[in-house]
C-alpha cells in the first residue's frame, strides 16, 4: 500500500524561496508516544507565532502539512476530541512527531505551506497537491481556419490562450457550444479548407465534412461557403468573448430563452438555459483569473510578528520575490534591481499562467478577497522605487519608519 503514495523519509522542510537563497529555516519539533504526551509537549514548547507545521508518522514520513496564524493554538486544536474535525483525529492517530517552522507572517505561512505541499506531497493534504487537478487551456488556433479547442499543453502558434480552467465536462461543453455559436469549424486538421475567394481553375462541387454547415453552426470553410475575412471576423468575436470584452452572445441566448419560454417551448428554453449556465461558468472562471492577473501586480509590505518588515513582489497574481524592507544603501540598491527585474514585463494573455502555478495565483487572490483592508497598504512599483530612492538618499534614516 505504501508504494501507492509519494512519501520520502523526512529530514527537513528544505530551503524556502521566501527567505535568503542559502538560508535554511530553523526546524523545531517534538516526539512522543500517544496523544497525551504530544499534547503536553506542544503546550510546553510551541510558541504563539505564525508558521507551518508537519505531522510525521512512525516511519518518519511527512503525512500532513498545515499553516497557522498561531502555531500553539492550531496544534492544540488537534487534541480537542469534541470540537476537532474527524480528519484531524485520523491524522493524529498516525502521528509520532510534530515539527514546525516559524514564518514571518500569516501571509508568509500561507505561501510556505503551498510550497511544502507541492514539494513533499503529504498523503493527507488535498488542496495544492500536484496532479490533483487536471487544468486545461482554451485555445484559438490551428490554421488555416482557427477554432476553439481544449488542451493541457498549449501550442506556441495559437493566436489566443486562456486559462487554465478545470478540465471538466462543463469546459468541454462550453468550447463545443462556443464553436457552434460563433460558427467556427471543429473538424480534424486533415480536413481541407477552401475559402470563397480562393478560386480554382477547374471548380468542383464539394461536400461538407460534417452536418454542422447544414444546421447553421459552421460557416463552411471546407466547401468555400465563406470568405477568409468573414471567418476571421467570427474568430475575433470569439476572442473578444473570452477576453471579457463582449458578452453580447450571452445576452442573445438570454433573449432566446425568454422568447422560447413565452412561446411555451419549455424544452427549447431548458436547452438554452443549460448552454447559458455553462458559458456563464466559463466567463466567470476566466474573469476571476483575468482579474487576479491584472489587478494583483504590486509590492505588498508585511510587518511580521517580530516587528520586521518584508516586501512581497507580486506580479500577474504570482509572488515572484520576497525581500526585507530596504534599510540601508546596499538593501535599497538590491531592492531597486529586484523590482525592475520583476516588473519589467507586463503579463499578457498570450503568456498564460503555468498550470503548476495556478494554486499560487488563486491563493493570493483569496487572501486579498478575505482581507480587503490589506489592499490599501500595497505599493505600486513606481511608489516603491520613489520610496527606496528617498531612503537611499536620506542621511537621517530610521529603520522604524514604514512605507508612506
Amino acid at each position: 500500500m505504501r508504494e501507492l503514495f509519494h512519501c520520502e523519509e523526512f529530514l527537513s522542510f528544505g530551503l524556502s524561496s521566501f527567505d535568503g537563497p542559502n538560508e535554511l529555516p530553523s526546524l523545531l519539533g517534538i516526539t512522543g508516544k500517544g496523544a497525551a504526551t504530544l499534547r503536553k509537549r506542544v503546550r510546553k514548547s510551541c510558541p504563539r507565532w505564525p508558521g507551518v507545521y508537519g505531522m510525521l508518522n512512525a516511519n518518519h514520513e511527512l503525512t500532513y502539512v498545515g499553516k497557522a496564524k498561531c502555531l500553539r493554538s492550531r496544534l492544540l486544536s488537534y487534541f480537542r476530541t469534541r470540537s476537532r474535525d474527524p480528519k484531524a483525529g485520523r491524522i493524529l492517530r498516525q502521528t509520532g512527531a510534530i515539527v514546525w517552522e516559524y514564518a514571518h507572517s500569516e501571509f508568509g505561512a500561507l505561501l510556505r505551506e503551498l510550497q511544502l505541499i507541492r514539494r513533499w506531497r503529504p498523503r493527507f493534504n488535498v488542496q495544492g497537491q500536484p496532479g490533483r487537478r487536471r487544468p486545461v487551456y482554451v485555445c484559438i488556433g490551428r490554421k488555416p481556419a482557427p477554432y476553439l479547442f481544449l488542451t493541457r499543453f498549449p501550442p506556441k502558434d495559437v493566436s489566443g490562450c486562456f486559462g487554465p480552467i478545470p478540465g471538466s465536462r462543463r469546459a468541454r461543453e462550453a468550447v463545443r457550444w462556443l464553436n457552434d455559436l460563433f460558427q467556427l469549424r471543429d473538424c480534424p486538421q486533415a480536413q481541407s479548407m477552401v475559402f470563397a475567394e480562393e478560386r480554382e481553375l477547374f471548380p468542383m462541387a464539394r461536400a461538407a465534412g460534417c452536418l454542422r454547415y447544414e444546421i447553421c453552426t459552421c460557416l463552411g470553410p471546407c466547401i468555400g461557403a465563406c470568405t477568409r475575412r468573414d471567418y476571421m471576423a467570427q474568430v475575433r468575436a470569439a476572442q473578444a468573448f473570452l477576453r471579457g470584452k463582449d458578452s453580447s452572445i450571452l445576452e442573445m441566448l438570454e433573449r432566446d430563452m425568454i422568447g422560447a419560454s413565452s412561446a411555451l417551448a419549455y424544452e427549447k428554453a431548458a436547452a438554452i438555459r443549460d448552454k447559458l449556465d455553462v458559458l456563464r461558468w466559463l466567463q466567470d472562471r476566466l474573469g476571476r483569473l483575468r482579474s487576479a492577473r491584472h489587478r494583483q501586480s504590486f509590492i505588498y509590505p508585511v510587518r511580521g510578528h517580530d516587528g520586521s518588515e518584508r516586501w512581497h513582489l507580486i506580479h500577474g497574481g504570482r509572488v515572484l520575490a520576497t525581500l526585507p524592507a530596504p534599510q540601508d544603501e546596499a538593501s535599497c540598491r538590491a531592492a531597486k534591481q529586484r523590482i525592475h527585474k520583476v516588473f519589467k514585463q507586463k503579463p499578457l494573455e498570450k503568456d498564460p499562467v503555468p498550470a503548476d502555478e495556478i494554486d499560487g495565483v488563486l491563493l493570493v487572490a483569496a487572501w486579498f478577497r478575505r482581507h480587503p483592508e490589506e489592499r490599501e497598504r500595497v505599493l505600486t512599483p513606481a511608489e516603491a522605487i520613489r520610496f527606496v530612492a528617498v531612503r537611499e538618499g536620506s542621511a537621517a534614516f530610521t529603520p522604524e519608519a514604514g512605507p508612506p
